[in-house]
């Protein structure tokens, strides 16, 4: 047996696995010796744009947005690094927009642990909602069927400033870059055709692929009609530490920052496996049963159908409150019947995207969980709950025999295995 050591929730879980598994890992790229000069380099040095500084008049009211708390975007770093080079902008006159798509609100403590308490005595923040009409604006129709309403404080703002963290993405194929306005501040009639049972079950929409994914199509189509006037994108390694920045244009500023992680996160193996253990890449995307299902459609890439899936993910916000994912759950009995149901164009709620992915996996294979929820919680969400991984293992090989294939990601969904072709 060999030590593998899985991301988990704010450190790593050590475990053993057989001396033939196969460990995938993205390549590992060292932070940067310095990352603010980095950040402030590509600030005054951007890609198609011009430097921030000069595109900011002191008169001007700017509106940063930034990504929730469950993305590892280190907007305590960069958040005050924008505002040291727009010094001359007086601090009433900029608003710092949290994109919580239809995610929970984030508490005072929580603005306080992602912008640093210097920020939010100094700046105004507020949380994206995407329900309450009063807070929003429309700015267009798009071609996918949809009224297009954002975030007002946004749209009304004289300059409009995105942040965000470039990863691969299990529909969208790459976050960052225009997923910090779609869906990150659009309404919700917005969000569900962006999430709707067509556009996520369309198999152009998955991990590593921008061509003709209708999601990023969507997403870039939205950002057109009100676009950010500068992006700031940055990568990073298992560590949190900045690998590299991205900033200027935002088409430009996103395709570069895929590329790179393009490079190092997506990995060939040459046949799938029986058992896929993988992590849900830590803190903070492992912090809730519905991000987890990242990490299970990452394994699912490469486990054989009718093989199995153990997902180790913290979950220590729980099963998260802020939709409808466990409701719609118990709404049907079998993976099968809850796909039919998201499937059925009369059907529309806001978190059945997530609930779609997970069942596809699950038709696929089963799914062990190893967290923190309670076992009735787990198997309310249709899957196995396990006490070790080490024993689920054990049992597994009863039932695939002694030359039983095992793969494990140790950093879950930061990394997108691949079966070659």
């Amino acid at each position: 047996m060999k030590k593998v050591e899985l991301l988990y929730g704010k450190g790593v879980m050590p475990i053993e696995v057989p001396d033939d598994a196969v460990v995938i890992e993205p390549r590992h790229i060292n932070g940067l010796k310095d990352e603010q000069a980095a950040v402030l380099a590509a600030l005054r040095s951007p890609l198609g744009a011009l430097p921030l500084k000069q595109t900011v008049k002191s008169t001007d009211k700017v509106a940063i947005v930034i990504s929730d708390l469950t993305r590892p975007t280190p907007n305590h770093k960069l958040v005050p690094w924008i505002l040291e080079e727009l010094s001359h902008v007086p601090p009433e006159q900029f608003v710092i927009i949290n994109g919580t798509g239809t995610h929970r609100d984030q508490t005072r403590e929580e603005f306080i642990q992602m912008l640093g308490e210097q920020v939010v005595e100094r700046i105004r923040v507020i949380n994206h909602h995407c329900q309450h009409a009063e807070e929003l604006t429309k700015v267009g129709t798009s071609t996918f069927g949809c009224d297009v309403y954002l975030n007002k404080a946004y749209v009304e703002a004289d300059i409009r400033i995105v942040t965000g963290f470039i990863e691969p993405h299990f529909f969208a194929g790459f976050s960052g870059g225009p997923k910090g306005i779609m869906p990150g501040i659009a309404g919700i009639e917005t969000i569900l055709t962006f999430h709707n049972a067509r556009m996520i079950g369309d198999p152009l929409a998955t991990w590593g692929n921008m061509h003709n994914n209708p999601l990023q199509l969507m997403a870039r189509e939205v950002n057109h009609m009100c676009k950010p006037h500068f992006v700031l994108n940055v990568t990073l390694n298992k560590y949190k530490d900045i690998t590299a920045v991205f900033a200027g244009e935002l088409i430009e500023v996103h395709d570069k920052g895929c590329a790179f992680v393009k490079e190092h996160a997506m990995v060939p193996v040459a046949e799938r496996f029986d058992v896929v253990i993988t992590s849900n890449s830590g803190y903070p995307l492992d912090q809730n049963l519905y991000q987890a299902v990242k990490g299970m459609s990452a394994a699912h890439k490469i486990v054989k159908q009718g093989g199995a899936i153990i997902c180790a993910a913290e979950c220590s916000d729980g099963i998260p409150d802020h939709g409808h994912y466990a409701d719609i759950l118990k709404m049907r009995k079998t993976p099968q019947e809850l796909l039919a149901l998201i499937e059925d164009p009369a059907f529309q709620r806001f978190d059945q995207w997530q609930v779609q992915k997970q069942a596809v996996v699950l038709t696929w294979a089963d799914v062990y969980m190893r967290s923190e929820l309670s076992d009735e919680a787990v198997r309310n969400a249709m899957l196995k709950p396990i006490e070790s991984i080490e024993s689920a293992l054990a049992q597994l090989r009863l039932t695939y025999g002694e030359q039983m294939s095992v793969a494990v990601l140790p950093m879950g969904p930061l990394t997108i295995p691949y079966v070659r072709d």
